[in-house]
């Protein structure tokens, strides 16, 4: 969609400036701005051996939507980046969480043991087998036919433990205390809404009851289809907080951004079909979403005008005009592209655009 793709090459122009890390004290862990604290006690934290790339030490949570068929895997840690290994799943095949003193290689390897056929708890077994230090890993495996598996190595550091469900598996090490697992199974049994919000409630139930020993830091979600036919390449959410006070809060945060460009997405492509009530629709489920997001508006705005909707568009580029001036800059220079129609209908609704709507 001709939207989409300038909406990508904008976003890849962006820069960020990384979030500065929190501090921490010596014998009391800060966890996410103080929502609780945990005093370890001499020798209670214990000592694991084995090699591995890096610790990824964290409690993660890998399910399958009985409904829907999604299959997802979704995690915190104080660690940085720690979606970047921890974190695999692939559309109509499973989802792998590998983590403690990680070997990343069960990821990839589980998947395509998977793919082949074999169920989510044979296909751990059979890379564990191979696993010279498999005591010092944890894992965690769904397939697509709903079969889970965990398995928590004996070095990992405690609290550790893992609980497999009708669906899921949950795993935790290096937790403050023992409540994480129970307390993560709990809310994703409970939980409503769809896998992501299921997968969110299960790491807010793990945070609330004390979380990673050490604190906060990153967190990441993963969902695809359980559609074996789509894309392996294919995400329904891929999200990472790479670095951040309070992971688990900034996921949620752009969990709902997703939602949000999904649905203008879908009302771009409604727009390409002429469909103009299902383009409003998508848009304004956008904008109810993440109502103060100028770039949102502004692109439902340009949506609307290049199909001659310019009444139902003025409004709009008005509230993106006030927000920036640099969308007024912009607008002069989409008919180049195509965005809007180099036809004189075309040059007619920028003109009017930018002399009403300034």
């Amino acid at each position: 969609m001709r939207i989409a793709t300038v909406l990508a090459v904008l976003a890849a122009c962006s820069r960020t400036q990384p979030s500065p890390q929190p501090k921490t004290e010596t014998k009391t862990a800060d966890y996410c701005r103080g929502r609780n604290t945990y005093t370890a006690t001499p020798g209670e934290l214990g000592s694991a051996g084995g090699s591995a790339i890096r610790p990824a030490h964290t409690f993660s949570i890998v399910a399958r939507d009985p409904t829907t068929g999604e299959l997802g895997v979704a995690v915190q840690s104080h660690w940085f980046s720690v979606g970047g290994l921890v974190t695999w799943a692939e559309p109509g095949v499973g989802a792998v969480a590998t983590q403690s003193f990680v070997e990343p290689s069960y990821g990839p390897n589980g998947l395509a043991l998977m793919r082949g056929g074999t169920s989510a708890p044979d296909a751990m077994a059979q890379l564990i087998a191979k696993d010279a230090q498999s005591a010092s890993r944890q894992l965690g495996f769904v397939d697509a036919a709903g079969h889970a598996a965990s398995h928590t190595g004996a070095k990992c550091i405690q609290f550790a433990s893992s609980h497999v469900g009708n669906g899921f598996a949950v795993q935790s090490n290096l937790m403050g205390n023992d409540k994480v697992t129970p307390a993560m199974t709990a809310a994703y049994e409970a939980a409503k809404g769809d896998l992501a919000d299921r997968l969110l409630a299960a790491l807010d139930a793990g945070q609330a009851v004390g979380g990673d020993i050490r604190g906060c830091q990153s967190a990441a979600i993963l969902v695809v289809s359980g559609d074996k036919t789509a894309p392996a390449w294919q995400r329904k959410l891929d999200l990472r907080v790479e670095d951040s006070p309070d992971p688990i809060a900034e996921l949620h945060r752009l969990v709902v951004l997703a939602r949000a460009y999904d649905h203008m997405n879908q009302g771009d492509a409604a727009i390409e079909k002429n469909d103009m009530a299902g383009a409003v629709e998508h848009y304004g489920t956008a904008a109810k979403l993440v109502p103060d997001n100028a770039e949102m508006v502004y692109w439902q705005a340009v949506a609307l005008a290049g199909h001659g909707q310019v009444d139902a568009a003025l409004p709009m580029f008005k509230r993106a005009f006030a927000a920036d001036s640099a969308w007024i800059e912009l607008t002069h220079r989409l008919i180049a592209p195509g965005i809007i129609p180099d036809t004189p209908a075309g040059h007619a609704a920028v003109e009017r655009v930018l002399r009403e709507a300034r």
